[in-house]
């Protein structure tokens, strides 16, 4: 009844079911009995028995028990025949998988027999099975079968018991009403649109081990194509068909084995049909599949390592799913069809043929005979414009790159294809991602090879290291794409001046080739990119500049989300790093293809807004602009000046210069060094056109608030100016208004002018989108704000959960402080974990404390929050040592989430 040792003897038998206690004779005694399996499976699998003889021996404990059923309820006395489809009829079976099955009947059911169906049905249910079952006649089924889901079940029916003479009718069904290359398009349609619901790609930081691409529903797909030609039943069929390799069987039952497990571990975890791997589960299953940590290991070590081994496995799936479905079709389909339908093949070289828009060798022995030509060919697609690989080709190709060793990699000649690949940008990224997959690109970069599947357990770096890395190659591909000149204007228009476009795709490669190794990832990368490069033939000064490129990759974008760029000292900084306009060039391509590759939600136009700028200003200095700010003083003259140029060419009677001038002295210094032209001109009007502004507490006096539509920030962003007269809670009830209404803080200028007022900039991301186009909402803001600025009263707090993916990170909070000699103030540089009315409870500490907020730069990189406030005591004198110990000790107290 059972497959045979070791899980026979480990598995608890079926009882009788006839011999039952009026206590259990609903239930038979079945849901202890079930209960029980699932005990024998989990001892067994602890005991290290093989995950697949542990799911067919819960398939074949279920076909036990149906088949019992069946015959209980006098069913074999009837010529209705029971199959197990789906998974199940596939003889696999996870603790919460669907149990589905057919009942098929040569025609339509007398009474009698479909109230016995109904009983057994019934039975299903009281035992604790729910089933998916579907009753039909065999024309029934013809009729369904037009649907490709329900073909797709078919085909995998298996005949559990009941009348013989039905056991081939429903792959005889999907044979009628489907022709071979009709299955073939359906099946692969569905595959390409399952795919796009998970991204295109195996490295989804919370993957579907089911659905995602790399998942078990990929080596599903090549056994439904293949089952609708060969007829059979088991993968392994198809290796004496020599359509599956012995080595290619093994790859796939590997990580069919780990995902099996992995399964096993999600269904007992979550108590169902549970198989999203959520960051809830990575860390459980992670321990329960033997991922042990170390004291010596960084934090999340277990679960990165678990998941680099998930993502390994989803590629190599992927990989072989997508080379034999091609296979399929080039060998079983496309010979097949007409001659005018065929692709049309043309020679390329004595090695290569062209056949339609796939490469492939002209012999067998090509790669033998010319190992050049592995590289040779990828180069070739480049140059002709040739996407994909024949799968012949492909299987060449994976055993070739095997060979690719120390000897391989000294070749002059193979060097210089190399280098000449990466000079070749057409398809560049689609080369490399084949290179990867086959093995070419790791045997030839030995550095590689840890990069394959190597993750960060966080929610800022989406994709795995590898992936990263050909991300960034397809974001500098787009710089050059008409279809997103808008999108990236001024870093398309550097990129496409950059003639030799090698240097960058380097430096692309190696800027985290060195990650995981431990060390700085940074100095590590450089040291290898200079010894590539110098051993590739490229001059020193090529050498010199991916290095440079590699060890300061992260320079640019720290600079522009971390400090305060508006400040002349931190450009200049940051310009003397850089040195010339052609490291400035590079590293602002680089740096913005890096930044859309590691996390394409967290690019948005504020952080682009700031990258313009850094680049703008710096390479005024670089160029020695002699007409370019170069301090504090210049560069609010600056300002004033180009503000001062858009009143003169604006008609409007509400603001003369004599006004604006008298309304601008007052506002002082750090206004303009802050602010720029458009949006002063902006608060200009917008004060000017304002009554008089009194205390807060005068009842007769409102304070300006004005919104606008901000998307140069973000999307849906909204810029709102606050201008009061200011007071110590300013801050802290602003922030608690906006958490109060859901709205999160991009950016923050924080002013108080020369006569006491407060200038008050926030860009917010209006989730609902309503605030610019509903005026209630756009009302309630505003009276939310001029109430809580009336009240004097310490500002309450909405408390709110914890959103789930945040649950399963710790972030440190930590607290730098830096005294700013120029504005007198200390910049407090704040990490912690990104989390609801987290700028509300800083707000409420800083009242609290009697600290002033003079400016504030708000950055969340994924589940971390990393801000940067400008402080002083409230008379705006320095804090001493003692206050700013205790505003450490007092913020990482409240901003430590509890258990």
């Amino acid at each position: 009844m059972f497959i045979s040792d070791p899980t026979e003897s480990l598995i608890t038998p079926l009882p009788d079911l006839t011999a039952h206690s009026e206590a259990q004779s609903r239930n038979l005694g079945i849901p202890d009995w079930l209960k029980q399996i699932e005990a024998d499976i989990a001892t067994a699998l602890e005991k290290g028995v093989d995950i697949r003889h542990l799911v067919e021996a819960r398939a074949a404990s279920i076909d036990s028990l149906l088949i019992e059923l069946f015959k209980l309820h006098e069913l074999t006395q009837t010529d209705l025949a029971l199959f197990a489809v789906g998974g199940y009829g596939r003889g696999e079976l996870s603790p919460y998988s669907d149990v589905d099955i057919l009942i098929l009947s040569p025609d339509t059911l007398s009474a009698e027999t479909s109230q016995k169906v109904d009983g057994f049905v019934a039975r299903l249910w009281d035992v604790g099975i729910e089933p998916g079952i579907a009753v039909r006649t065999i024309e029934d089924c013809l009729q369904v079968a037009t649907d490709i889901t329900v073909a797709t079940n078919l085909l995998e029916a298996r005949l559990l018991i009941g009348n013989d003479s039905l056991s081939a009718i429903p792959n005889n069904v999907v044979q009628q009403t489907w022709s071979q290359k009709e299955f073939y398009d359906a099946k692969m349609a569905e595959a390409r649109a399952r795919h796009l619901l998970h991204n295109g790609t195996e490295y989804n930081l919370e993957p579907d081990i089911k659905k995602s691409p790399g998942g078990l529903r990929d080596i599903h797909t090549i056994g439904w194509i293949t089952k609708r030609y060969f007829r059979i039943t088991k993968l392994y069929d198809l290796v004496p068909q020599d359509f599956l390799t012995e080595k290619e069987f093994d790859e796939l039952m590997f990580a069919e084995g780990f995902l099996w497990r992995i399964r096993h571990h999600l269904h007992h975890l979550t108590g169902r049909n549970e198989n999203k791997l959520l960051f809830d589960y990575q860390r459980d299953i992670a321990e329960r599949m033997g991922y042990e940590q170390s004291e010596e290991d960084e934090p999340n070590a277990a679960v990165e390592n678990f998941m680099r081994d998930y993502y390994r496995c989803a590629m190599q799936i992927s990989t072989l799913s997508e080379m034999l479905t091609s296979h399929y079709y080039e060998t079983l389909i496309e010979a097949r069809l007409p001659e005018s339908e065929r692709p049309e093949k043309s020679v390329l070289n004595a090695r290569f043929n062209r056949v339609g828009d796939h490469i492939a060798i002209a012999h067998h022995h090509v790669f033998a005979q010319h190992p050049e030509a592995i590289l040779e060919m990828f180069l070739l697609m480049g140059q002709h414009g040739i996407k994909h690989i024949r799968t012949r080709t492909l299987r060449a190709l994976k055993i070739a790159a095997r060979g690719i060793d120390q000897h391989y990699r000294d070749n002059p000649l193979h060097k210089k294809l190399f280098l000449d690949n990466l000079k070749e940008q057409n398809y560049l990224f689609h080369r490399l991602r084949i290179m990867k997959r086959y093995g070419v690109l790791a045997n030839y970069m030995p550095q590689f090879v840890n990069l394959i599947g190597l993750m960060q357990y966080d929610l800022f770096h989406r994709y795995t290291v590898d992936a990263h890395i050909l991300l960034l190659i397809r974001m500098l591909h787009r710089f050059t794409s008409p279809k997103y000149q808008d999108d990236f204007a001024l870093v398309g228009s550097i990129y496409k001046r950059i003639e030799r476009k090698e240097i960058i795709v380097l430096a692309a490669i190696f800027h985290d080739i060195a990650k995981g190794r431990g060390g700085d990832h940074s100095e590590l990368g450089e040291r290898d990119a200079i010894e590539f490069c110098l051993s590739h033939g490229m001059s020193e000064a090529d050498a010199k500049l991916i290095g440079w490129l590699t060890r300061y990759h992260l320079l640019m974008s720290m600079t522009a989300q971390k400090q305060d760029i508006s400040d002349p000292e931190v450009v200049t900084k940051f310009a003397n790093l850089v040195g010339n306009v052609t490291h400035l060039n590079h590293l602002y391509v680089l740096t913005v293809a890096d930044m859309n590759a590691t996390n394409p939600q967290l690019w948005n136009s504020w952080r682009a807004s700031l990258m313009k700028q850094l680049y703008t200003q710096t390479r005024r200095i670089l160029r020695a602009d002699l007409d370019a700010p170069t301090n504090r003083q210049e560069m609010i003259a600056t300002t004033r000046q180009q503000a001062l140029t858009m009143l003169d060419k604006v008609d409007n009677q509400h603001m003369n210069r004599e006004e604006v001038l008298a309304l601008w002295d007052e506002l002082g210094d750090e206004y303009f060094l802050r602010e720029i032209p458009e949006a002063i001109m902006w608060h200009t009007e917008a004060i000017l056109n304002h009554p008089p502004i009194g205390r807060a507490s005068d009842a007769n006096s409102e304070p300006l608030i004005v919104l606008r539509e901000h998307r140069e920030l973000a999307l849906d962003a909204v810029q709102i100016f606050i201008y009061t007269q200011d007071q110590a809670n300013l801050f802290a009830v602003t922030m608690a208004v906006f958490d109060q209404m859901n709205l999160d803080v991009l950016d923050a200028r924080i002013i108080t002018a020369t006569r006491d007022f407060a200038l008050d900039s926030y860009v917010l991301l209006d989730r609902h989108g309503t605030l610019l186009t509903d005026p209630e909402s756009r009302e309630e803001l505003t009276r939310r704000l001029i109430d809580a600025f009336k009240n004097p009263e310490t500002p309450k707090l909405v408390q709110k959960r914890l959103p789930r993916r945040l649950k399963n990170f710790q972030v440190p909070t930590t607290i730098d402080f830096n005294y700013n000699e120029a504005s007198r103030q200390h910049v407090m540089s704040l990490t912690t974990l990104d989390q609801p009315g987290l700028l509300a409870r800083i707000g409420q500490v800083f009242l609290n404390e009697g600290i002033e907020v003079h400016a504030a730069r708000i950055t969340t990189l994924g589940e971390r929050a990393e801000d940067m406030f400008y402080i002083s005591d409230i008379g705006d004198n320095m804090l001493s040592d003692a206050k700013l110990e205790r505003l450490r000790t007092t913020l990482i107290d409240v901003l430590t989430p509890s258990c």
